[in-house]
């Protein structure tokens, strides 16, 4: 696996474009100043031993190795060792309901960035714990396997949006049946499965898919997100929301009753998600009751270093560089190489 040691120097690399913006300034600088003073090829016959290709080879020289130089300063490294490590922990699998009617603003601010907030706090909290991502409307699918790397799971939180699942509806039945076989097989310690919802548009046997989770040993645990008054939902544009067929504003409100019969089949709990923390320290709290076991993680152990190759072509740039004179050698002016 290859990484960088201090990936932060990386951000030299914006300097680049500046230096060459300013190498390209100093060209049009110079033909301008050589014009004050005739026709530039008239003048050039005046210098021959100028040669504009030598040090635009000068140049180039140097970018190539201050750009290695970011690079072998960032410590490139490959992991050389992959270790099976045991970590007491527990396996989750996060559903998240990505439909049109996610997007309403009865919670700030709207019901999905709310639900993506409270699951990035929720992440942070975890430490030696498997988590996987599903997002779901009218079908669901797999965002991010289980895994122990919270800052892929962090990222693929962030990118989520309802342009993710094309056909829309709410298909938590088969979010479900879905995370259920997504768990770690032959693993002992507790899973569970935390379903964020407005259970809108409620479209297959979710009841029976959390019935059948539960006797698997899986717990499912519904968060309600909105109100149950409801609201309209943005459609693009101020004050512009989703109309039925007869133009009026579609209201959508949380199914509380439906959300709270899924948790029960599912030995789980339901809690609703508002504008504070209360369902987050909720979710928190019934995760830390659940049984750790020992989870296999492979990680990379030790890494090398890489730099040195990188290090040796910037020095044998740095010479070539030098050893290039701004003017042709006049003892090898009959050479061609940069006429």
């Amino acid at each position: 696996m290859f990484r960088f040691a201090n990936p932060d120097f990386l951000y030299l690399l914006f300097i680049l474009p500046v230096l060459i913006g300013f190498y390209f300034y100093t060209i049009i600088r110079k033909k301008k100043a050589i014009k004050k003073y005739g026709n530039p090829e008239l003048l050039a016959a005046l210098m021959p031993e100028v040669s504009s290709k030598r040090q635009h080879l000068k140049f180039w020289l140097l970018f190539g190795a201050i750009t290695l130089i970011i690079f072998v300063i960032a410590g490139p490294q490959f992991g050389s060792k992959l270790e099976t490590v045991k970590r007491q922990g527990i396996e989750i699998m996060v559903c998240l309901d990505v439909s049109n009617s996610m997007m309403s603003e009865d919670v700030a601010p709207n019901r999905l960035e709310k639900a993506k907030q409270m699951l990035s706090r929720l992440t942070d909290g975890l430490s030696n714990d498997k988590v996987g991502l599903i997002v779901f409307a009218g079908d669901a699918f797999t965002q991010l396997p289980i895994t122990s790397d919270y800052i892929s799971a962090k990222m693929f939180l962030s990118s989520i949006n309802p342009s993710m699942v094309s056909s829309q509806g709410t298909s938590i039945g088969a979010a479900i049946n879905l995370a259920a076989r997504s768990f770690t097989p032959n693993e002992t310690s507790d899973k569970a499965i935390i379903l964020i919802t407005d259970g809108e548009n409620h479209e297959d046997d979710a009841v029976g898919a959390a019935q059948k989770a539960s006797e698997k040993g899986i717990y499912v645990n519904i968060v309600g997100i909105g109100s149950p008054q409801g609201a309209p939902i943005p459609a693009g544009g101020n004050n512009n929301y989703m109309k039925d067929r007869d133009g009026n504003v579609v209201i959508t409100k949380l199914n509380e009753q439906m959300c709270q019969e899924i948790a029960a089949a599912g030995n789980g709990m339901y809690v609703r998600a508002d504008n504070t923390n209360t369902a987050l320290k909720a979710l928190q709290t019934e995760l830390d009751k659940m049984t750790k076991a020992e989870l296999d993680s492979k990680i990379y152990s030790e890494y090398d270093e890489q730099f040195q190759l990188l290090a040796w072509i910037v020095l044998v740039l740095l010479i070539a560089e030098f050893l290039t004179l701004d003017r042709k050698n006049r003892i090898f002016r009959k050479v061609k190489l940069f006429s």
